[in-house]
């Protein structure tokens, strides 16, 4: 009896103490999992210093390129086309023939309307020389010239009918859509589309620029313009027009005009940039562009403040360049974090990376 109960309590006993060690290696465990859980929790970030310096008022606006010309070409007459003589990226000259339409009705409307004209003019010759002679009143001599000036006006038409016959391109440029086919039917009303031509002999950039940056530009000024497929190569481009009103935005449409490379290698669509060079300085506070959560419209930063992430409400100025003019929010020596925002929310703990 006394060894049975011996044997139990060595059993319950060996059973505590195996209890005892599982739960103090569990809480050291978690102990060591909370630790690197908060290491892992913080956002690795590189940051910059707010600060005041003196910068060049030199700034940059992006746009697309646009061609300086292109037109929706219609049909101004009916009739079948017998054949298209150019195709879809084809360049073609001013009153180059692109199109020729069905014009055996037409020239036997010249035909007639010639014959009708010639024969109006002989009338109109015998009435002149009887009234020389009082053959023929002046009311008479009047009603033949009035048909014979019909006569010539119908022949006119006719004849620019028969010229209509040969379709001519109004613009030069390269045929960019091509909407017809031999043996189509063009209509005047609606107008039947036969062809998009663009001119992209010259481009025309289109940025937008803030009320500030407006300011100091002027019709004729020159600005350095690149491409995004062309990066090094840049040109030298003409402000065309300036709006005289802001858009939606409360920012102001600008063109600037280039001329394109005997290649043409902009198309009317990419992507390009424009650097206007103002010449001046200004002491500014600014921080770099990508410090911006998003784009520099969202006016919303992340600053760090004793290890954690604040998202701030900015006021932000003039792009000049890589950096941007902050107005108000921020204040000098300030640290926000220029990479990184994808992975933070207000309030996350960061770990600053060089």
């Amino acid at each position: 009896m006394k060894k049975t109960l011996l044997i139990i309590i060595t059993i319950v006993a060996s059973l505590a103490l195996v209890g005892y060690v599982l739960t103090k290696n569990k809480a050291a465990n978690k102990a060591k999992t909370d630790i690197v859980a908060e290491k892992n929790a913080a956002v690795s970030v590189k940051v910059a210093q707010v600060k005041t310096e003196n910068v060049s008022l030199d700034f940059v606006a992006n746009g697309n390129f646009a061609p300086t010309q292109e037109l929706n070409f219609s049909a101004e007459k009916s009739g079948k086309v017998i054949s298209v003589l150019v195709d879809e990226g084809d360049y073609v000259k001013v009153g180059q023939t692109l199109v020729i339409v069905r014009s055996d009705v037409i020239n036997v409307n010249a035909q007639t309307a010639k014959a009708a004209y010639e024969n109006a003019k002989s009338d109109y010759a015998r009435y002149e020389n009887a009234f020389q002679t009082g053959g023929v009143t002046k009311q008479q001599l009047d009603q033949a010239k009035l048909q014979l000036t019909n006569a010539q006006s119908n022949l006119t038409q006719a004849n620019i009918n028969v010229g209509d016959t040969k379709v001519k391109a109004p613009i030069k440029g390269f045929v960019n859509k091509r909407y017809i086919e031999p043996g189509s039917i063009l209509t005047g009303m609606p107008a039947t589309q036969m062809f998009e031509i663009v001119d992209v002999s010259k481009l025309k950039l289109k940025v937008t620029v803030n009320e500030s940056q407006v300011a100091s530009l002027k019709i004729g000024n020159t600005v350095d313009v690149t491409s995004s497929v062309f990066p090094d190569k840049v040109a030298k481009g003409k402000i065309i027009f300036i709006a005289p009103k802001a858009d939606e935005s409360l920012n102001f449409p600008v063109e600037i005009e280039i001329t394109n490379s005997a290649n043409s290698d902009i198309k009317a669509g990419m992507y390009g940039t424009a650097t206007f060079a103002t010449s001046q300085k200004q002491d500014l506070k600014v921080v770099p562009r990508n410090a911006f959560v998003g784009s520099v419209s969202s006016n919303q930063i992340f600053v760090v403040e004793n290890g954690v992430a604040k998202l701030k409400k900015v006021t932000a100025g003039r792009i000049l360049g890589d950096q941007v003019e902050i107005i108000n929010g921020l204040s000098d020596g300030e640290t926000v974090i220029v990479t990184g925002q994808i992975n933070l929310q207000d309030g996350n703990a960061v770990e600053i990376i060089k």
